[in-house]
């Protein structure tokens, strides 16, 4: 192949990347926005009823992130049968996806509720604010199942190539939050501020409701996105070849047992890698409010521009899966590695807005010069690991697509808890008679050194995999 004729097929290739991976990365940022609403009017409640959203977000978003990843393991499936042109199978797919999530968004309701009193008396939560945690996790449980079955035609239509339903949907969710969140939160007085006084008199009656209606707010957004994800699904023409139907059918064990092989190690190493920024956290809790609060500023700010390779990661997977449906296998190992390269120009981006805008980006969280000061000096050790940290995602994203996902659960526990945790914990705490331990520091390079190990064993998986598919391939 000539260097030209390559070059043009990288450029061809990262266009139709990026083109699917913009929308999902606005469809990410949209739902961080949907958290960040959330935090900020119940701020402007009480501080008691923020700290009830904390706490009942730190107990439902780990499990709905579980949920999230293994229903993920829908995507390269319907990818394969689109690049395969077995649009048939794709129906039976989705059914059966739906009844998985059916099932996990009603046990993680379940759960949450269940869970959720004996974990705040073990968290040593006070009581005024436990009792109204309680109170919004009513009201986020009778979301669950609808953001479950949502994610599931969200999945669907990823693998589909059309991922523009997931920004059209995502920001619908955000402005029924916004708004539901005015008038629940705060009552008719909320309304009256968004909308002026001419409004219907229920609605000027409503009660504030505080946490419990953040809550009810949160439920109410996720059975919108669901209904309108469900009716768009259904009718749009982009899906008419594979259009999955309104006739239903019973749980069919082999298709679950598939799409529980490709997606419950996603889910797993998902819940993996959220708990460990959790234990993290929680390690720092001895070091002061100054280093809490300086770590949760530079790990938010530089969680959001980690959606830039996130969402190519899954739009690669999407691309990836499509080749390989075609029996193209040496294009799907071109595809891979193109996607890479993309992921580490994206980080290469991230770094340079972390260099030059850090100290306006923390300013934006806190006024307080120590947090400033030292999130800076986080958010620059951060850069170190951007590199990583999008090989990694990307390269996750591509063994999605060859359905090779057992591998990302034990590359994910042993890289994030054996490395991340273990060095971190021995860096930051140091050893006696040793050396002195390096605090917040010590936990950030444990990160840097989880997250590369990650990034090496997942890579060359990757080249196995890639490898062993090219040279099985009997086709171009």
């Amino acid at each position: 192949m000539s260097v030209t004729r390559h070059a043009t097929l990288r450029r061809i290739e990262s266009t139709r990347l990026i083109g699917l991976a913009l929308p999902i990365l606005g469809a990410q940022l949209a739902q961080v926005a949907m958290g960040t609403v959330d935090v900020a009017m119940t701020g402007h409640a009480s501080a008691r009823d923020l700290a009830a959203v904390s706490v009942g977000s730190s107990l439902w978003l780990p499990l709905v992130l579980f949920m999230i990843g293994t229903l993920m393991g829908l995507t390269p499936i319907v990818a394969q049968h689109v690049g395969a042109r077995r649009f048939g199978a794709i129906r039976p797919a989705v059914h059966q996806a739906l009844w998985v999530a059916a099932v996990l968004g009603v046990a993680c309701a379940l759960g949450v509720r269940a869970l959720a009193a004996p974990v705040f008396t073990l968290m040593s939560v006070p009581e005024d604010v436990a009792t109204l945690a309680l109170r919004y996790l009513d009201g986020v449980a009778l979301g669950l199942p609808a953001i479950a079955l949502y994610e599931t035609l969200r999945f669907y239509s990823d693998g589909m190539g059309h991922t523009r339903a997931s920004l059209q949907f995502a920001l619908l969710g955000l402005a029924v939050n916004i708004v539901a969140n005015y008038g629940l939160i705060h009552g008719g007085d909320g309304l009256v501020a968004l909308f002026g006084a001419d409004l219907p008199a229920p609605l000027l009656a409503l009660p504030a409701l505080g946490a419990a209606g953040c809550g009810i707010a949160t439920a109410i957004s996720m059975w919108t996105m669901f209904v309108a994800m469900f009716c768009y699904t259904r009718l749009a023409r982009v899906y008419a070849r594979a259009r999955f139907g309104a006739a239903f059918s019973w749980p069919v064990p082999a298709l679950i047992g598939e799409l529980l092989r490709v997606g419950l190690p996603v889910g797993v190493a998902i819940f993996a890698e959220v708990s460990l920024f959790t234990v993290i956290a929680l390690f720092l809790a001895g070091y002061g409010e100054i280093v809490i609060a300086a770590h949760t500023v530079a790990l938010n700010f530089s969680s959001v521009l980690f959606m830039l390779p996130l969402s190519l990661g899954m739009a690669l997977t999407v691309r990836v899966g499509q080749a390989l449906g075609r029996g193209k296998y040496r294009h799907a190992r071109f595809v891979a590695f193109n996607g890479v390269a993309c992921a580490l120009a994206a980080a290469f981006v991230i770094d340079l807005i972390i260099v030059l805008g850090a100290p306006w980006a923390v300013s934006l969280y806190t006024g307080n010069a120590e947090i400033q000061r030292l999130a800076v000096q986080l958010l620059l050790i951060a850069t170190l690991y951007q590199f990583s940290d999008a090989l990694q995602v990307s390269i996750a994203g591509a063994l999605r697509g060859y359905k090779d996902t057992r591998i990302i659960m034990i590359v994910t526990l042993v890289s994030y808890w054996g490395v991340g945790v273990g060095l971190g914990n021995l860096l930051g705490r140091g050893v006696a008679g040793a050396f002195e331990g390096l605090g917040v520091y010590g936990y950030w390079i444990g990160l840097i050194a989880g997250l590369s190990v990650a990034a090496a064993l997942l890579g060359r998986r990757l080249v196995w995999v890639s490898q062993l598919r090219r040279l099985s391939a009997s086709g171009p």
